[in-house]
């Protein structure tokens, strides 16, 4: 156990994994290991089997790593979750996860904690500079343990032994002091000392910082039994700073670290906790003991802690400093008497200082007060300010600390100590000390209310701050809610942006939009805020949501019709909205001039025809992109009208015939173009897409137009090259074509085998040179088939050698020579053959060919088979069979083995039998062998006599001629074998019998002596003796095991033959006699059973081994006493196991004693001791057993001395378990033994509670009282087993005894409350009258639940209420005083009825005062009024009575203020009983929660007038006017009747009672009505009535004063809609547009929207029908603000244009770069243009070139120009990648432009930017960097590679690549714009994949940027063009680009041409293989470092050295690589260092 997460216990087949932190499962892994540990923190299981070490991770389930040590561990342990430490006999290693590094060698142990000494802790401090190795060893006194430790210092290497057992280190925080201290702990206990000390030192501190800390060493209180006690384990809690010794007794000591005293000491267990660990997750200890293997846990109890060092240790010093440094509670009044003592002495620093180390005991508002009450010392601080700067050094104040301070710090003006303080966490946060704050610094204030949670106020200062985008969500994230429509509208007017913002900001929240959409872009439209109602939208629909359809529509035409085009253009551009009017939109933008996004919207193919008749206004790109959006009709038909409009839209259409090849199909392509007769523009579609079309009409129709063209190589190349035309087809085309060069055609016969007709087709055409280039270049393999030709026409035949020799050897030969042999023209072969001969020609064909015609003229045929080497023994044996077999036999045998089924045929055929012989045995092959010597038989079985008699003659030749005339073993070797695997015993009898017996050179032969007799024992057993005695050298050994195998059995041979090698003259060696005596005698047991003939030869032989083998066979056989014989006279202890089981079980104790005491000369087991005990005992001989059982011995006397006492044998368990003092058995063994006052004295020696117990019982049982009492004390001290000791002494009925042992017990030191829990219970069951008194007295030491269970059941109700009183179980008590009337108390009863936890019983205790005790009643309602229901107590009084309620009324008028409805009509009820009007009126106007409505219709018909007018009141109050009004109208109350129609607020019931006083004519009611209801009566009614009543005077008070109203609110909305000044409605377009935030915080792509100009004020002109707004005017209105030359605002010096679309850029470059031929300029004149985006916020500077109409080369004759239509694509796409940035950094000196508008490229300013020697390469980035700001592109083209590859970091930062696509794309970008053609190549591969450019990929651009840098030669540019060509396998056109621009002396070089030229040489790609070359191209390309690409070359050249062994070049080039940055060159680097 490592930590608190895993206990892991190793099995014989398993591990088991407990896992603590999951419910303690248990998972086993079939793993066997003697050890394993897990890692503290991970899954990583550490397996140790013998030398073998392992890590596994159980995650991955995954070997980490493993190693094998030199020595056996003694200890392993995890230091750290990456650190294994392991200790051997002599040193100590650590062993880390990381790596694969073995465990590194820490120490060596000191001499003092040598080998023997057993290591029991290792710690290792948290610096990891100090190792502490404990163990333990025993001591020169028995029973003595010494401690031995080693202190180690890393640091130092020097090494202090320690005495002691246990040690740890810890971090503590000392007093005083800044830094932290760490501490070694650990405990002493020298051997000649009894005395064990604590100490606590400091290691390891630096001397300058002073003093290390250290302790003076305390003594620890060891009990007087545990006095030959050791510790095993010293545990630190990190978290309490208190450290838990544990030692082997079982004792737990816990010490503070800080005083080093001890708190507290007990013992725990009675066992060992072998291994211990600290449980951090609760400042805990973990351990599991020795044999139970129980887990327990240790931990602090601070509730208790305090209390237990004031009263027991009575250490108030200790208890003060804990507590506070703990927090813990239990020393208030402590710290109270000290602070009082301190305030008293008038020491205020010393009292602050206690109240911060006092926790929260003294932080109170008390103490303020105190410190601000002490007046100030002149010259000093004030109190209350030393108080709190106190506080402030040792924590965090609280809220009343925080608020107090903050008053007297913002009073002096200091409010930067407030804010040093929040930053610190030292201020605790609340709503008051924010309003503190708020009128000094809102910011401070706002930060306050954030931590406090005041969302209300934190918003307010958002508010002030004018931070509204803040406001929404902060609000959503607290969950606080707010009415921002108020707000909305409270800022439009006063802070538009900040309207602006929070309208952003709600739209945008979480969970949806808080606002109405619509409603609020109507409310900013309103206040003719289009800027911000397009911003406002873009936000609210950037969802782009269906339902938003009509919004998107309307915010599109505001823009299009409004005057900003290239909003809308922009916002289209992104594509965030989808779901607008995309036909209506279509129309606008057509109106606008948007061609391109009209086109976008269309669908319909007549507008879009329409629309494309403008396709030259549009970009190329997009006409190409835009049919992918078409179906396949409507692009042909678009086609159609494109083409038919001219060539000049052929090249756009060949674009898209390109691109939509498979999607148009080619077929109908190729009809656009032949109808239009484009035969051009059909051969560029074609030959674009032929290479990947398997169209077959693609590739004929190409190679026609190519023909038509005259591009007769393309054709060719075609007709080479592919595999889809139909070649009938092009083969017909090509003959009828009659072209002038046949080479395509050729090819295609050639490729499809049409040789015959091109033969015949050049032959009949005169154009015979084109045969011979035919055969010779371009398909010499097809020579045969033309010659075949040639000769079927009859071509001349000198013509035709001719072709031979020309052609040479690159004419197939088997092939030709077919030929001729078929046309019988074989011997006008002979000279091209013999002429191939001469060249060296090895082919077989054209060997065999010579052949054959040799042997047809007989030309020496025998010599030429035997000599020739090359020819086939296949071909040209079957060619001489006819002619002459034994020419055939010599070709076959030249075959080596290829023929010899036909050799052997032709042998058999014609008797060649002894030829045949002989070349078997020379074969020496056992397959040719089996094939002559297998015996054939027919289909029905029966033998071939002809084929038998012609096997039989060959074995003849071979036994009588073949085989004795070799003088090769081998040969005879193979030749016996083959017999052998032919089943010809006999015959191989015959054989070998002939060579060895007759005499030869064989005779001696081991291995035909070894087959001689093997085949006599498989063919003829009879043989075998006789050969054993003839023959001596054969292997005796393995033939013996054949004789004793199961097939043949041969025992007495097998015997014979260990008997004849055992003698010395066979066998010289001793140990081999020996060995052949043990297998002889092995023969005898084994096989033939003859133990007697067996114990004969033994005893002949007298050998021990031979005994020894006896002696297992005895033992086999149960023959235990002879077996024992044999073993004593072998002296061989090995067998004692079985030889000890075997006596047990025979019970032959006397005769096995001689036995174990041989063995144990020879052996120390545990086992031969512990049998030689059991014998001694079985044989009662206790003299010899006492003897040795004192003397030296290996035995498990505890088991047997178990087995002993088990079988009853207790007189020598007695001596074996006194012996090792094992006192609880020994105690035992005098209870059989009746020894019942030896039994105590053992049971009190070993103190052991089980023992107790038994002894106790067994006194009992034998009438020993007294010391049955003793025992049961000892017993009882223990709660488990207090239960055992009742049970027993009722059982036996000793109840007085068992009473008065109890009362014993209770004056025991370490009495518990179990002892006192079951002296009550039996008080309840023998003498009741004690019960009470003790449970008085006892209370707090009681059970209390068994103690009232046990009262309960004697029926003892006082007692038992008494504890459920003050066992706070106040429910139970109620509960008993309830149901029992005796035990019934009044003021017992309310005590606990306040306190109980269930509801119910005090409705319960309601009904039993009801019922019981109802004078009581009121008192326990006043009780009760704070705990229960009312509402529920009321229906109880009434369901109880109508008396219940008289009884209640008291109760119900004290808790009406509740306003409960129940209560409120109950007391209704009995006011209006009791005719008590103004109570119930009072009641009514504080309380009306109740039924109003029914209350006041009972009211209604009351008798008396009060109780109808409040009826009338509570319909009022229920807004139930006309109900209310004609109550009040019967009883005459026009004064209620008025209030009550003001009150209501509605026209019809206040008009009806104005009518109704007329109708009665009551005028002065009329008057105060009109007066009383004025804001409700409209001004025609008051008339009307008063015109026709007469009340003229009457209504007139009523009229003045609706003329001033009227005239007051007109002057105010007169006021409100004043039209603004002049100056403050100017419309700022720039502002709006740099807000919109729909694009994810960019800038908007806007473009120039046909010419338009500046937008138009929007009050006019812009359709706000949407919106309620008036209409648009009809035409869109003018485009205002236009200067004449077309351009808004424009200023002389300078010109302003949009950073958006390619295209409006480049038309305005060429306009600046061209001036009129009558324009005079001064040679490389610059002027300044100011590029700005529309927004007003992002712009740079741009030097462009201007100069003379007619002198374009003015800047620089030998410059290159980038071509017009790149260098403005290029500068376009460069001004938008920078836009966002600012300026892209140029200079003047590079930045050139002509006239017309091309960029120049200086020779000065291409590639990379030279590092000067100065700088270091880790560098280069931040070099590279200044200079690239500064303009230079040859440093922003360096700067670019470095972020693309991740080279930009320090060297000590390789491995965190800093890869930046983007920012890479922009600075190629910057230094491509400024003429590096090099930045032009790579910015050109950016734009073609889109790599760092965004939506500025443009592929043709960037190809264009390739191809153009790549045809100046510059390298990048041949690079990047290379590895396109790579990418489509074309190797070779790659390779020969770059060997083009390598050759060419004209052209620059870099490194990454040569790396790449070197890597196709050396893969051979492209180009021959040529390693040496390439490797010098490699070191050229690093020569040139730190250029792109020399990194690689360093790195391909370091694996090319490496993989050859020269590791010197290697490491040398490995570096190069790795201080360039090359991640791979990185690690490895890294790896070998």
């Amino acid at each position: 156990m490592e930590s608190e997460n895993w206990i892991v216990c190793v099995e014989p087949t398993h591990v088991a994994l407990i896992d603590l932190k999951n419910s303690a499962q248990v998972t086993r892994r079939p793993i066997k290991a003697e050890a394993a540990v897990m890692n503290p923190s991970s899954n990583i299981l550490a397996l140790r089997s013998g030398k073998m070490i392992q890590m596994f991770n159980l995650d991955t389930k995954s070997k980490l790593k493993s190693h094998e040590v030199d020595s056996p561990i003694v200890f392993w342990k995890w230091t750290s979750p990456t650190n294994l430490a392991l200790v051997t006999a002599t040193s100590v290693y650590h062993w880390g996860i990381e790596g694969a590094e073995a465990p590194a060698k820490i120490f060596e142990r000191h001499p003092t904690i040598g080998s023997n000494t057993q290591i029991i802790n290792y710690a290792v401090s948290p610096d990891r500079k100090w190792c502490l190795l404990g163990g333990i060893s025993a001591g020169s006194t028995p029973g003595v343990v010494n401690g031995n430790m080693q202190l180690y210092s890393v640091e130092k290497k020097v090494s202090q032994p320690l005495s002691g057992h246990g040690g740890s280190f810890c971090t503590i925080k000392l007093a005083g002091r800044d830094d932290m201290a760490q501490c070694l702990v650990f405990h002493e206990k020298k051997p000649e000392d009894p005395a064990h000390r604590l100490f606590v030192m400091e290691v390891g501190r630096d001397p300058s910082k002073g003093a290390p800390h250290r302790l003076p060493p305390t003594q620890i209180p060891v009990p007087p039994e545990a006095a030959t006690d050791f510790p095993v384990s010293l545990v630190i809690d990190t978290k309490n700073d208190v450290a838990f010794l544990l030692t082997k007794a079982g004792f737990v000591y816990m010490f503070d670290i800080h005083s080093g005293k001890t708190m507290f000491r007990t013992r725990i267990t009675q066992e060992t906790m072998f291994v211990t660990c600290y449980q951090a997750s609760a400042g805990a200890v973990l351990g599991i003991t020795v044999r139970t293997g129980r887990v327990y846990r240790i931990g602090l109890n601070g509730a208790n802690l305090i209390p237990y060092i004031v009263n027991t240790l009575r250490d108030n010093d200790l208890a003060i400093k804990v507590a506070g440094r703990l927090g813990l509670p239990g020393a208030e009044h402590l710290y109270t008497q000290q602070f009082e003592a301190l305030m008293g002495a008038g020491q205020v620093k010393e009292a602050a200082l206690l109240v911060a180390s006092s926790g929260t005991a003294l932080r109170t508002p008390q103490t303020i007060a105190r410190f601000q009450q002490i007046p100030a010392e002149p010259g000093a601080p004030q109190p209350v300010f030393q108080y709190f700067s106190t506080l402030l050094e040792h924590g965090k104040l609280n809220e009343q600390e925080s608020i107090e301070l903050a008053k007297p710090v913002l009073q002096q003006g200091r409010p930067q100590l407030m804010e040093k303080w929040l930053k610190d966490d030292k201020l605790h946060c609340s709503e008051a000390l924010g309003d503190l704050i708020m009128p000094h610094d809102t910011a401070m204030a706002l930060s306050v209310y954030l931590r406090s949670e005041t969302h209300g106020k934190a918003i307010q200062c958002f508010v002030q701050r004018g931070e509204y985008d803040k406001i929404v969500p902060y609000s959503t994230s607290v969950g606080y809610s707010m009415d921002y429509s108020s707000m909305l509208s409270q800022l439009l007017f006063n802070n538009p942006q900040g309207a602006l913002d929070l309208a952003k900001g709600l739209v945008s929240a979480d969970g949806g939009p808080l606002i109405d959409i619509q409603a609020t872009a109507e409310a900013f439209l309103s206040s003719n805020r289009v800027q911000e109602t397009t911003a406002f939208l873009l936000e609210a629909l950037k969802d782009n949501k269906e339902e938003h359809a009509y919004l998107q529509t309307k915010l599109l035409e505001i823009n299009l019709i409004g005057g900003a085009p290239q909003v809308a253009d922009a916002i289209m551009q992104n594509g965030i909205l989808t779901h607008y009017d995309r036909a209506h939109i279509g129309k606008l933008c057509e109106r606008a001039g948007m061609w391109q996004r009209a086109a976008e919207h269309y669908t319909d193919i007549n507008d879009i025809k329409r629309v494309f008749k403008n396709s030259h206004q549009m970009n190329p790109e997009f006409v190409v992109t835009y049919f992918g959006k078409l179906n396949r009709e409507q692009s042909i038909a678009l086609l159609k009208d494109m083409m038919s409009r001219g060539p000049s839209n052929m090249q756009v259409c060949v674009e898209v015939a390109k691109k939509y090849n498979d999607e148009l199909g080619s077929e109908e392509l190729v009809k656009v173009f032949e109808n239009a007769k484009a035969t051009e523009g059909l051969y560029y579609y074609l030959g674009a897409v032929v290479n990947f079309s398997e169209d077959p009409v693609v590739h004929f129709k190409y190679i026609q137009s190519a023909c038509m063209l005259g591009q007769f190589k393309e054709a060719e190349r075609v007709c080479r090259d592919s595999n889809i035309y139909k070649p009938e087809q092009v083969k017909e085309y090509l003959k009828n074509a009659k072209l002038p060069d046949p080479r395509p055609l050729i090819h295609v016969c050639d490729r499809f085998d049409f040789v015959d007709e091109l033969t015949e087709y050049l032959y009949l055409n005169s154009l015979l040179q084109y045969v011979e280039v035919y055969v010779t270049k371009v398909s010499p393999g097809k020579t045969p088939q033309v010659v075949g030709k040639l000769f079927d026409l009859g071509a001349n035949e000198d013509f035709t050698k001719r072709i031979l020799m020309a052609v040479g050897t690159a004419c197939p030969v088997e092939e030709m020579v077919e030929v001729a042999e078929m046309r019988n023209r074989l011997r006008m072969l002979q000279p091209w053959l013999e002429a191939r001969v001469a060249t060296g020609s090895t082919e077989p064909g054209t060997h065999n060919a010579l052949g054959k015609i040799y042997i047809q003229l007989n030309k020496d045929p025998k010599a030429f088979l035997t000599n020739n080497m090359f020819y086939e023994p296949k071909v040209l044996g079957p060619f001489c069979e006819s002619l002459d077999p034994s020419l055939a036999f010599v070709a076959y045998k030249k075959g080596a083995g290829e023929c010899d089924d036909e050799l052997i045929k032709i042998s058999f055929t014609h008797g060649l039998f002894r030829d045949l012989a002989r070349y078997l045995v020379e074969r020496q092959d056992l397959e040719l062998w089996a094939k002559v010597l297998t015996k054939e038989e027919g289909d029905e079985g029966d033998i071939d006599v002809e084929k038998e008699s012609q096997r039989r003659q060959l074995i003849d030749q071979v036994v009588e001629w073949a085989l004795p005339e070799s003088e090769s073993a081998d040969e005879v070797s193979c030749t016996v074998k083959a017999f052998m695997a032919a089943d010809l015993p006999g015959e191989l009898i015959v054989l070998l019998e002939r060579i060895i017996l007759q005499g030869s050179d064989f005779s001696d032969n081991k291995n035909l002596q070894n087959l001689l007799i093997l085949t006599a024992i498989r063919a003829d057993h009879t043989k075998v003796a006789s050969y054993i005695d003839q023959l001596d050298n054969f292997d005796a050994k393995d033939i013996a095991l054949i004789c004793v195998s199961e097939s043949h059995m041969l025992y007495e041979e097998a015997f014979t033959i260990y008997v004849k090698f055992a003698k010395p003259e066979h066998t010289t060696d001793k140990d081999e006699q020996i060995e052949m005596q043990v297998l002889a005698i092995g023969v005898l047991v084994d096989y033939m059973k003859d133990l007697d003939r067996a114990k004969t030869f033994a005893n002949q032989v007298d050998e021990k081994p031979v005994w020894s083998k006896l002696g297992n066979a005895q033992l086999e056989e149960k023959m235990a006493a002879d077996a024992i014989l044999s073993f004593i006279n072998a002296e061989d202890p090995s067998e004692y196991v079985r030889v000890c089981a075997e006596a047990n079980e025979a019970e032959i104790y006397a005769e096995v004693i001689p036995f174990l005491k041989m063995a144990r000369k020879n052996l120390q087991e545990n086992l031969l001791d512990t049998e030689l005990i059991y014998a001694y005992a079985k044989t009662n001989n206790l003299t010899d057993l006492e003897k040795f059982v004192n003397g030296p011995n290996v035995a498990n006397i505890q088991n047997i001395g178990d087995r002993c006492f088990s079988e009853g044998l207790y007189n020598a368990a007695k001596l074996l378990f006194k012996s090792i003092n094992n006192n609880s058995k020994l105690a035992l063994c005098h209870i059989h033994l009746e020894e019942y006052r030896e039994a105590v004295a053992a049971a009190t020696l070993a103190n052991n509670v089980s023992t107790w117990k038994q002894v106790c019982f067994a006194c009992l049982k034998a009438a020993e009282y007294r010391l049955a009492a003793t025992c049961g004390l000892e017993v009882i001290k223990y709660p488990d087993h207090v239960d055992d000791v009742v049970t027993f002494y009722s059982d036996l009925g000793h109840f007085d005894h068992l009473v008065s042992l109890f009362e014993q017990g209770l004056g025991l030191e370490d009495a518990h409350i179990g002892i006192f829990t079951e002296l009550g219970i039996l008080y309840t069951k023998h003498v009741p009258e004690k019960v009470m008194e003790h449970c008085k007295v006892f209370f707090s030491k009681l059970n209390v639940s068994k103690v009232v269970r046990a009262c309960e059941r004697a029926r003892l109700f006082k007692p038992a209420v008494y504890l459920y009183m003050h066992d706070k179980q106040a429910d139970n008590a109620v509960k008993t005083m309830s149901e029992h009337a005796n035990a019934f108390d009044n003021d017992l009863f309310l005590d606990s009825i306040v306190r109980v936890r269930n509801a119910e019983i005090m409705y319960k205790a309601v009904n039993f005062y009801l019922t019981m005790h109802p004078m009581l009643f009121t008192r326990l309602m006043e009780v009760l009024e704070d705990h229960v229901d009312h509402s529920r107590v009321v229906n109880q009084l009434r369901r109880t009575g109508d008396w219940a309620l008289q009884l209640g009324q008291a109760y119900m008028k004290s808790v009406q203020k509740e306003n409960l409805s129940a209560v409120n009509e109950a007391l209704n009820e009995l006011y209006i009983e009791d005719e008590d009007y103004e109570s119930l009126r009072k009641s009514i106007d504080k309380f009306q929660n109740f039924n109003m409505i029914a209350l006041a219709s009972k009211l209604a018909t009351h008798e008396l007038l009060e109780f109808r007018r409040i009826s009338a009141y509570v319909y009022r109050c229920n807004k139930k006017w006309s109900q209310s009004i004609e109550l009040s109208k019967n009883d005459r109350m026009w004064k209620d009747c008025i209030d009550t129609a003001n009150e209501s607020a509605d026209e019809e019931t206040i008009e009806d009672l104005l009518r109704f006083f007329c109708e009665t004519s009551e005028k002065e009611c009329f008057c105060a009505a009109l007066y009383t209801c004025f804001t409700h009566v409209r001004p025609d009614v008051a008339i009307e009535l008063g015109w026709l009543n007469g009340y003229q005077n009457f209504i007139m008070p009523f009229m003045v004063q609706n003329i001033r109203q009227t005239h007051d609110r007109l002057k105010v909305l007169e006021k409100r809609t004043q039209p603004p000044k002049e100056e403050d409605a100017k419309d700022q377009i720039a502002q709006t547009y740099g807000q919109l935030g729909g694009f994810g915080g960019g800038m908007l792509m806007l473009e120039n929207g046909g010419g338009m100009g500046g937008m138009m004020p929007p009050q006019q002109g812009i359709d706000m029908s949407g919106f309620g707004q008036p209409g648009m005017m009809p035409n869109g209105g003018n485009y205002g603000g236009m200067m004449p030359n077309g351009m808004p605002g424009m200023m002389p010096g300078s010109m302003s244009i949009s950073s958006g679309a390619h295209k409006s850029n480049c038309h305005f470059s060429s306009k600046i770069c061209s001036h009129p031929a009558g324009t005079t300029l001064q040679r490389n004149s610059y002027q300044r243009i100011n590029i700005h985006s529309l927004n007003g916020r992002h712009h740079y500077n741009a030097l462009l070139c201007t100069s003379s109409h007619d002198d374009d080369r003015a800047c620089d004759e030998d410059s290159i120009r980038y071509p017009p239509d790149i260098s403005c694509d290029v500068r376009s796409v460069a001004q938008d990648l920078w836009s966002p940035f600012g300026s892209i950094f140029m200079s003047s000196s590079y930045h050139i432009i002509g006239g017309n508008g091309s960029i120049l490229c200086h020779q000065d300013c291409q590639g990379e930017m030279p590092l000067p020697s100065s700088i270091p390469i880790s560098q280069r980035f931040a070099y590279f960097e200044q200079q690239a700001q500064k303009g230079d592109p040859r440093a922003q083209h360096s700067i670019g590679l470095l972020l693309w590859n991740g080279f930009a970091s320090t060297t000590e930062q390789k491995l965190d690549a800093k890869i930046d696509p983007e920012a890479s794309a922009r600075w190629h970008a910057a230094a491509a714009v400024q003429g590096n053609l090099d930045a032009l190549a790579v910015f050109g591969g950016c734009l073609r994949t889109g790599t760092g450019v965004g939506k500025c990929k443009n592929i043709a651009l960037g190809l264009r940027c390739i191809e153009y840098s790549a045809s100046v030669g510059n390298p990048s540019g041949v690079n990047k063009k290379g590895a396109m060509m790579e990418s489509n396998d074309d190797y070779f056109g790659a390779m020969k680009l770059y060997k083009e621009c390598y050759e060419d002396e004209t052209k620059r070089t870099n490194a990454l041409l040569l790396f790449n030229m070197g890597y196709c040489l050396i893969h051979g790609e492209g180009v021959d293989h040529d390693v040496e070359e390439g490797e010098k191209l490699w070191r050229d390309a690093v020569e040139l470092a730190p250029e792109e690409g020399s990194e690689e070359a360093a790195w391909f050249l370091y694996q090319q050295y490496f993989e050859r062994g020269d590791n010197e070049m290697a490491m040398h080039y490995l570096n190069i690589a790795a201080d360039l940055g090359l991640g791979d060159a990185v690690i490895e680097s890294r790896r070998n260092s």
